[in-house]
């Protein structure tokens, strides 16, 4: 009237979290099982069909990954002990494994990240990482020794394929990623680029599997000397800062990943001399959990059930969420995985994932790989290393399966006393 202006004016408005269970509630143990059920179909049912291996994600085709992979075979192993599939249709699945690796592309016995599952050959997975990645061949081998741990020697097909495990494994050569006898390992190694994407292991982030496993090769052994300067960095690896009134041994607060993948097989109940690492992937787990509840940016949704920071998919592409990148994301695998390390914690955000989200989240292999309640988006992508973790670190919560067989090989046993690992509590 007569005129009259008015600023415009816009907010956005949220509803909050439905009461009523998106699916009918049964017991936390029949939870777990479901969980982990679900999930692992995506390493057996969605398996590449001629090698076996594990799809980079579920839109990669004929990309397979030889880390993923690596998770998937400790995937397998839950299967059978739980009867999702028989004991020789696992091993059958394995004998396609292991025939695939044997005849695939290798580089002073590395497989790259990215592998055709069809023909074996490596495929690029940057413009200069097309060789062999040791860090993602560790990962391989953590999967390999724990399943031969898994075979009966005294069964024929068991005692071949313990033989061909063995074969692999003996043919990494660990030592040629030293660089020239440098004091440390190099993640990557190309026949047409060399050293160039020159990448030194120094510090704790998420590849001490790798250093371990070099240590513990009865043909391509690394000394301590090489853990020592370059996993520790000559001890100073330790830190002790803290954060949310949880000290953290080594580092600063990192994407969930780092305390999930080394340690899918190798018991994290141990101390190296420097670092306790059971406390490191507690309170590190802790830290991410205390920061989702803190919740200092405000995002929409964060909560004690509503929680983990790791890397995945995102709305806008991929990152590695964690407390110093976070951006709204909360990946179900970071809080699943970290059963054995928050299991209350862990047992709440499973609750929520499934019974709150599951109408959305829960999808044919399980939960789909992250959501963002800020921006409205849920992930429709699975990936291996993310969907891995998940049946692994459940299993080893409730069982302690996978840490009790990959533990049991004598060469990590010749290993731990080389590098003078002392068990913790």
């Amino acid at each position: 009237a007569a005129g009259e202006g008015f600023s415009p004016y816009s907010r956005t408005l949220y509803t909050t979290v439905a009461g009523t269970p998106k699916f009918p509630v049964i017991t936390d143990e029949e939870l777990l099982t479901k969980v982990q059920q679900q999930t692992f179909k995506y390493f057996y049912d969605f398996a590449h069909p001629a090698s076996g291996m594990a799809r980079e994600r579920n839109t990669s085709g004929d990309i397979v990954t030889s880390g993923g992979t690596g998770f998937g075979i400790m995937a397998l192993i839950v299967g059978m002990e739980r009867n999702f599939i028989t004991r020789s249709h696992g091993v059958s699945q394995m004998n396609k494994i292991v025939s695939f690796l044997e005849s695939a592309d290798r580089f002073h016995g590395a497989w790259s990240h990215w592998i055709n599952g069809s023909t074996g050959r490596a495929v690029p997975f940057s413009a200069k990482d097309d060789g062999g990645d040791l860090v993602e061949t560790s990962f391989l081998v953590q999967g390999l020794l724990t399943f031969r741990q898994y075979l009966e020697p005294t069964d024929t097909i068991g005692n071949n394929l313990i033989n061909r495990i063995n074969t692999l494994w003996k043919t990494v050569e660990w030592d040629w990623y030293r660089k020239n006898n440098e004091e440390v390992l190099y993640w990557h190694w190309s026949p047409t680029y060399n050293w160039e994407m020159n990448f030194p292991l120094y510090g704790y982030f998420e590849q001490q599997i790798t250093y371990v496993l070099a240590a513990a090769s009865p043909t391509h052994s690394i000394p301590k000397s090489v853990y020592v300067n370059g996993f520790a960095r000559n001890g100073t690896i330790e830190t002790n800062k803290e954060f949310y009134g949880y000290t953290l041994p080594a580092g600063d607060p990192s994407p969930l990943f780092w305390v999930q993948y080394s340690y899918l097989g190798l018991d994290p109940h141990f101390n190296d001399g420097f670092i306790d690492y059971w406390q490191q992937n507690v309170n590190a787990t802790k830290i991410n959990y205390a920061y989702c509840v803190t919740n200092p940016k405000k995002y929409v949704g964060y909560s004690e059930s509503c929680w983990g920071l790791t890397s995945s998919d995102n709305q806008n592409g991929y990152s590695a969420h964690s407390p110093l990148n976070d951006l709204g994301v909360i990946t179900p695998t970071a809080a699943l995985s970290s059963f054995p390390y928050t299991p209350d914690k862990s047992m709440s955000a499973l609750k929520f994932f499934y019974y709150q989200m599951g109408d959305r989240l829960w999808g044919p292999y399980g939960f789909y790989d992250a959501f963002n309640l800020n921006d409205g988006w849920t992930a429709t992508s699975y990936l291996a290393i993310d969907q891995g973790p998940i049946v692994v670190m459940i299993e080893n919560y409730r069982t302690g399966l996978l840490w009790e067989l990959f533990m049991s090989a004598p060469e990590i046993q010749t290993a731990f006393a080389k590098l003078s690992f002392t068990k913790s509590n």
